[in-house]
């Protein structure tokens, strides 16, 4: 796709090198803006509370000058504009315009640190960066957000093994492209909206990063028959009663927008491949939750599915409405939109909103494993890693049986710990919490036999003799407690208690 179809009205790459090195020089960088306005400030932009910003940005340094200019959005005089980048190439190649009260950004240019302390640029419509100066709402059709919350969580969750071949659906800003292009060969990069991918294009260009392959439709119709290693997508998940906000709104009826990108996810993932999606989905009366979202899922494909949030349906269109900058309108268009989606839900049954992230692994297995569960607890990105490692043990269990786990050497994970809950002075605890320090951070209850199992795991022994050992410790019948345990082994193993090893010694 051509330059100009992309960039019309928009910034173009060419000298995006020069820029880069000026910002780099500056320190415009996440590391430098944290050192220049101090946490409190730091921290107010990102509740888009700019006062503190302005306050901390009054000198006149290069890189003063270009947190005003391009976070802020204050004109800046043609002076210093000219002592903090290369003015000649920012004005030619539109990044910046001459305005009757000084020198003002036409994008917006927000530093973001990768996972390995590359400094990045993440560029975006004017007051669509969050925490930029613009604020979160008040947004029109068409404009292109910068970095937040949920795509974050997207980098976050995404497992970063070496691939041939990414694909990112719905690019936005082009987070995850840029993501994606520090371990995939070719990346490709989708949106509806054209200028969404010329936005992908500056963010990468002006990272430093490769260049990747925009395409311009909806979902996988860009695509075709191809297949990926790795596909991820924050698509428009917010179930809206119109499709008024490209960024947000998919446009299909209730959740169909994410329940048609994970069922065609199946044909277009290579054997191994992942598939990464956040989603919305509704809870509808009389219907499980989880068997719906459980529905989705193409056949050959492992999935973990996990909820990470429910709001009932006055929370959520009040969410979307202040996104969209409705509140802020006369009582009455406030009041009629409020409506307007409380009727949509109704009509649905639909009495809350779920949202969550959606793991696929192609496995063509014909033992598909299919977790889906509810987690509104804490955890500790980035979760890439501990994602792999889920789908490597749901491997393991599900070509292991009973017999089989018992011959299996496990060691305890480096990040548990054992917790003995009980009254003070009592002689024994009751009950043992084991509680991952790091990951999901899953805390689960075991019982005396499970605490004394998971203590001596190490690699040395296998289960069953452990269990043998136990057995005459507690005065069991070695028989029923090895009839008895597998499942509980299974648990421990499937939520990552428990790793399979090789025999030790």
């Amino acid at each position: 796709m051509s330059t100009t179809s992309l960039a019309a009205g928009l910034p173009v790459p060419d000298q995006s090198a020069r820029l880069r090195d000026a910002l780099l020089a500056a320190d415009f960088t996440a590391d430098g803006l944290l050192e220049l306005l101090g946490a409190p400030a730091y921290s107010a932009l990102a509740r888009s509370e700019t006062v503190p910003a302005l306050r901390a940005t009054r000198g006149d340094s290069p890189l003063e000058t270009l947190v005003r200019l391009f976070l802020l959005q204050r004109p800046v005089e043609p002076e210093r504009a000219r002592a903090a980048l290369p003015l000649d190439v920012a004005l030619a190649d539109g990044w910046v315009a001459e305005s009757s009260d000084g020198i003002r950004a036409t994008v917006d240019i927000r530093p973001y640190g990768g996972p390995e302390g590359q400094d990045w640029y993440i560029v975006s419509d004017l007051g669509c960066a969050v925490g930029g100066a613009g604020g979160a709402s008040g947004r029109a059709e068409g404009v292109v957000l910068g970095v937040g919350g949920a795509s974050t969580t997207l980098a976050g969750i995404t497992v970063r093994t070496p691939v041939s071949s990414a694909l990112d659906i719905g690019t936005g800003s082009g987070i995850q492209a840029l993501h994606a292009g520090r371990h995939a060969t070719r990346v490709t990069a989708t949106d509806l909206n054209p200028r969404a991918l010329a936005f992908t294009r500056l963010t990468l260009a002006l990272s430093g990063a490769p260049e990747a392959d925009l395409r311009e439709g909806s979902l996988f119709a860009p695509v075709g028959s191809e297949t990926y290693d790795l596909i991820v997508s924050n698509p428009p998940f917010v179930i809206s009663p119109g499709a008024r906000l490209t960024y947000r709104d998919g446009g299909m009826g209730g959740d169909d927008l994410c329940r048609s990108l994970v069922q065609q996810a199946g044909d277009r993932l290579n054997v191994g491949g992942f598939a990464q999606f956040l989603a919305n989905w509704q809870h509808v009366e009389g219907e499980d939750w989880q068997e719906r979202v459980r529905s989705w899922v193409p056949g050959g494909c492992d999935a973990w599915i996990v909820q990470r949030e429910v709001q009932d349906v006055t929370q959520y269109a009040e969410l979307w409405l202040r996104d969209s900058g409705d509140h802020r309108t006369a009582p009455e268009e406030y009041a009629a939109q409020y409506d307007a989606w409380l009727d949509a839900f109704e009509a649905s049954g639909t009495k809350a909103v779920g949202f969550g992230w959606i793991t696929l692994r192609k496995t063509d297995s014909d033992r598909p494993s299919i977790i889906v569960e509810e987690w509104p607890h804490p955890v500790e990105q980035p979760l890439g890693e501990a994602v792999r490692a889920h789908f490597t043990r749901q491997d393991y269990l599900r070509t292991h049986d009973d017999a089989a786990l018992l011959a299996g050497h496990f060691v305890l994970a480096d990040d548990v710990v054992q917790e003995q809950v009980g009254l003070p002075g009592a002689e024994d605890p009751e009950h043992v919490v084991l509680r991952q320090n790091r990951g999901m951070r899953r805390a689960t209850k075991v019982d005396t036999v499970g605490a004394g199992f998971a203590g001596v795991c190490d690699g040395t022994l296998s289960a069953g003799r452990i269990l043998d050992a136990i057995a005459q410790l507690v005065g069991e019948d070695p028989v029923l407690l090895r009839d008895r345990t597998p499942e509980a082994i299974r648990v421990l193993v499937q939520e990552g208690f428990l790793e399979p090893v090789s025999p030790r010694g």
